[in-house]
């Protein structure tokens, strides 16, 4: 708690902000909405909005909104963007069946459009186990989460203003919920579903139950889109979801902790550790007994980073070491049960795929993803196409993808099919397709018009 504190006075002091809450206006619509503040607060420093009561929490129903308030949404959180901005708290489902509060941020361009409004909900990579790394906070004007170590949220964001661009709504939940368990996909999905709903209800956003939905996340996004596609038939079958694209997939955790063993890439995929310990109990209890005094030093120490101290920080470490258990931690019980709660694949989705790989990535192996996509295929379903890129390792390859999945989206919020069956491509790198690079010239230009004001698809 007193690590907590510290951060958040910390952050206060890097935003200059003032405590004081801001006046509650009413809307054209049902739900009562604040306007934006002057300078954002992150969770820590903002409880009524991110934590309200556990009974207001409890009494409501999946989806349904608490609280709403204006934002003003910016690149990296110096230049604003010129399209209308919302926040919204609302109940969800922990994996346990508990009701909890989550947050989700809408972003929609100014003007009206054509038929029902498409929606893109993107599951930004969060990597992450505090507040102010969420991406409700990260993607505001005057944030200060960049300075602390989360630049992949507003990184991930001018991908999204490509969606923008074409008139789409855009959803972006703060998926790892109220406890910021970090790579936990199953509670990744609930919230991310719910915050659908939730948009829905919300009349300015334009959102209505006609309204196709695609879903995108790449790397920590796509555990969520994933788990989330898997999820949908079940949790929220009534969603017009026609959609998904995923790229660099972690399909299996623990494919992940095994590569990430005594390389570069441990101390993000320990963060990763510690973040489900948040959500799945059985684990926390676990890792209480059975850490080592470094794992538990490590625990204390990596609980309040961003992604980009999480990846820094402890690199080539043992991170089954850190476990006390005899034959090594991957045999403990409590640990198997965590990677199959935690492992796609449990379900095909009822919605065509989109997935890609790089086959060079360093965090992300291919071969669970080539796993995922055997299982899906296997069984009767919507459209699967998987891309293996040959060139690209994990950063490049949400660049080399992205593109090519935003046709993919763009095809499926327009109404045209995808092809039927299960297609594997092995590509060079995908940035040879002769579509790559006009889209992603494209969207460069938007992002850079952006920076000088310009409305973002306005009229679409």
């Amino acid at each position: 708690m007193r690590v907590k504190k510290a951060i958040a006075y910390l952050v206060a002091a890097a935003a200059g902000v003032s405590l004081i809450a801001a006046p509650v206006a009413a809307a054209p619509s049902s739900v009562r909405v604040a306007p934006a503040p002057l300078v954002p607060l992150p969770q820590e420093l903002d409880s009524s909005f991110y934590r309200p009561a556990q009974s207001r929490v409890a009494a409501a129903s999946p989806g349904e909104i608490l609280g709403a308030r204006r934002i003003n949404a910016a690149n990296f959180g110096v230049a604003p963007l010129n399209v209308d901005a919302w926040q919204l708290s609302f109940r969800s489902t922990d994996t346990s069946g508990r009701a909890i509060p989550a947050v989700t941020t809408i972003l929609k361009p100014r003007g009206t459009t054509k038929g029902p409004r498409k929606v893109i909900s993107m599951q930004i990579a969060e990597d992450s186990t505090a507040g102010y790394c969420s991406t409700s906070y990260a993607i505001q004007h005057l944030n200060a989460s960049p300075l602390l170590g989360q630049v992949v949220a507003p990184a991930e964001l001018l991908v999204g203003q490509g969606f923008l661009a074409q008139g789409y709504a855009l959803v972006l939940p703060d998926h790892e919920g109220p406890n910021h368990a970090y790579a936990a996909g199953p509670l990744g999905a609930r919230i991310t579903l719910d915050s659908l709903r939730a948009a829905k209800q919300f009349a300015p956003s334009t959102i209505t139950d006609a309204s196709p939905i695609g879903l995108y996340g790449y790397s920590g996004g796509a555990i969520v889109t994933g788990h989330t596609a898997e999820l949908k038939q079940s949790y929220a079958p009534e969603l017009n979801i026609v959609g998904a694209a995923e790229g660099g997939v972690p399909a299996d955790l623990g494919s992940l902790l095994r590569t990430a063993q005594n390389g570069a890439t441990s101390g993000l995929v320990l963060g990763a550790v510690f973040g489900l310990a948040r959500e799945y109990k059985y684990f926390d209890s676990f890792l209480d007994r059975r850490l080592n005094p470094l794992g538990k030093g490590l625990r204390d120490l990596k609980g309040p980073l961003c992604v980009q101290y999480q990846a820094a920080t402890f690199p080539f470490l043992n991170n089954t070491g850190l476990i006390d258990w005899p034959g090594g931690a991957l045999n403990a019980p409590s640990v198997k049960r965590l990677l199959s709660d935690t492992r796609m694949g449990r379900a095909r989705p009822d919605m065509p795929m989109y997935i890609w790989n790089s086959q060079l990535d360093e965090i992300v192996p291919v071969g669970q993803v080539n796993t995922l996509v055997k299982k899906y295929c296997a069984a009767p379903g919507p459209s699967i196409t998987y891309t293996r890129d040959h060139l690209s390792e994990h950063i490049i390859g949400e660049v080399a993808g992205a593109p090519m999945a935003f046709l993919w989206l763009k095809d499926r919020l327009d109404g045209k099919p995808a092809t039927p069956g299960c297609t594997t491509r092995d590509e060079l790198s995908m940035a040879t397709d002769a579509k790559w690079w006009p889209t992603f010239s494209r969207t460069i230009g938007t992002d850079l018009a952006a920076l000088f004001g310009a409305a973002i698809g306005r009229g679409k």
